[in-house]
């Protein structure tokens, strides 16, 4: 792309068979009804995965027909992968929260876009560009940041910049409102030489169809350091540079920051996300009818990338255990997944370089070459969905209309929609100190094996895990255990939320479970 990313690249799963439908008009607009009638017919035409990288805002999922179609299509034994939207950091604004769905959160990979640029005061900082018209060359260029007429022209927004200002210069602006493809046209529109983009993030990410101006993204702390100095001179200058791609560049994975957090805003018993993915400048097949010069492909970023991926993943997974369950294939992707990125630290999140929390990226960054052989997997039948359907205060009535069972009863119900048998935890301290749930396992491993349970947490909570030893004899084999949380009540928590994991391990298996308290 623009000379970008050369090299030799595969799909996910090359010998899939990909059947796409149109369920989004050609003005952007995304209609339920219109999702829904895509959904029923790669029912009726006998997919086996399905990937919706749409991020529709979470409601009740009794009007949520998007919601009530993947129910059906779980039922017809179609796993449904939903992209978690692109509302984050802000919390509670993860979409397609239903617990038969699969909930991808977007991360980053470790390929870099290297931008840099040197200050009048030979201060030097480093960026990401993607960039590959005719370069800004070595002379030193006018800097500004512009604040003009307009209130909002430091945003670089369609007719705030004041040509007159920043003709020939190079011009920061500030990353609220508008995509930064759109402020580099507007820049380049007003006779700008070239931008800088200052975002809030600490972690620097260019994420950007196309750029078709001269431009470089940098984070808040650099950012400052440009303004400050722009500031303290008469003639403020700057030399621009691009370094092409590299690899290997950053740690990785990092939870992108526009990725959609939990809690889950509908049921916030259901940890959601529930899985990390590749979702950042992502290299992805576009339309040439679209693309500036006819590109056949894009630099994307967004959950709606990462959904791929997983979809992608559970293609394979599905074509090497045909007869697992949607449930059993999704246990299997998130009791896999890892916490760590490629320098062996915390996953971090990139507003603020610290360690990020299930809240982001669900149970972990996918991994799936483990995910093929997961050893034990919390299965569900269509019953058990039915139970948590009749556990939502929905009268007898809808129930019976949402799952099209006349004959439903719902005279088993769960306590709390917690009870569920999900691959993670979401313990609610709101208005008691003690949750007890119940999980089933069943072995797909290896037959005589024995599994021992490892719990961590923080110092708010007691977990006690019965039995703490789960024996299985065969494959298929199903063991029970109780897990009681209890919140300490002579040790306040640190904030609204804390986190911790429940571990089954044996030999080469550890089937993790995240866990996520909440006080409030």
């Amino acid at each position: 792309m623009f000379g970008y990313t050369k090299g030799i690249a595969r799909g996910m799963a090359v010998r899939a068979r990909i059947a796409a439908y149109k369920v989004c008009g050609d003005n952007g607009q995304c209609n339920s009804v219109d999702i829904l009638s895509g959904m029923d017919q790669a029912i009726k035409d006998g997919v086996h995965i399905m990937c919706i990288s749409i991020g529709l805002p979470a409601g009740p999922y009794l009007t949520d027909l998007i919601t009530i179609d993947a129910y059906f299509a779980t039922r017809q034994g179609v796993l449904v992968c939903f992209a978690g939207g692109n509302s984050g950091p802000t919390k509670s604004t993860v979409a397609n929260v239903a617990p038969w769905g699969l909930t991808v959160a977007a991360g980053t990979i470790d390929r870099d876009f290297p931008a840099y640029a040197i200050l009048g005061n030979k201060h030097r900082f480093s960026g990401e560009g993607l960039y590959n018209g005719p370069r800004l060359g070595s002379k030193p260029l006018s800097l500004i940041y512009h604040k003009g007429k307009n209130s909002s022209s430091n945003y670089c927004l369609e007719g705030t910049l004041e040509p007159e200002l920043v003709r020939g210069k190079v011009v920061v602006c500030d990353s609220s409102g508008g995509g930064q493809t759109e402020k580099g046209l507007i820049v380049q529109k007003a006779g700008g030489a070239a931008m800088i983009l200052v975002v809030n993030a600490v972690v620097k990410v260019w994420d950007t169809q196309f750029l078709l101006t001269p431009g470089m993204v940098v984070g808040k702390k650099e950012g400052d350091l440009v303004k400050d100095y722009i500031k303290s001179v008469t003639n403020p200058t700057v030399i621009i540079g691009f370094g092409g791609t590299a690899e290997g560049a950053r740690p990785a994975p990092v939870v992108g920051a526009f990725s959609s957090r939990g809690p889950n805003s509908i049921t916030p018993e259901i940890l959601k996300p529930d899985i990390l993915a590749p979702g950042v400048n992502i290299l992805a097949a576009y339309s040439e009818a679209v693309t500036p010069k006819g590109l056949k492909y894009v630099i994307i970023s967004g959950t709606s990338m990462a959904c791929p991926h997983v979809s992608g993943v559970v293609t394979l997974l599905k074509a090497a255990h045909p007869n697992w369950s949607p449930s059993a294939l999704k246990s299997a992707i998130m009791t896999t997944a890892y916490t760590y990125d490629n320098t062996n630290s915390p996953i971090t999140d990139e507003v603020t370089a610290q360690s990020s929390n299930p809240w982001a990226y669900g149970s972990g960054h996918i991994d799936p070459k483990k995910a093929f052989s997961p050893g034990l997997v919390y299965d569900n039948s269509n019953e058990d969905y039915i139970t948590f359907w009749c556990s939502l205060g929905y009268s007898l009535r809808e129930v019976r209309a949402i799952v099209d069972d006349p004959n439903v009863t719902c005279s088993t119900k769960f306590n709390d929609p917690g009870e569920l048998n999900y691959p993670s935890f979401s313990v609610l301290f709101t208005n008691k100190t003690t949750v007890k749930y119940t999980r089933e396992l069943t072995n797909v491993g290896v037959a005589k094996s024995t599994y021992k349970v490892a719990v961590s947490v923080p110092p708010t909570v007691t977990v006690t895990v019965t039995p703490s030893v789960l024996e299985f004899k065969k494959l298929g084999d199903k063991q029970k255990y109780a897990i009681t949380f209890v919140a300490n009540k002579n040790v306040k928590p640190i904030s609204d939320a804390e986190f911790g994991s429940v571990v089954w391990s044996y030999q080469q298996y550890k089937v993790r479970s995240p866990i996520a308290f909440t006080w409030k």
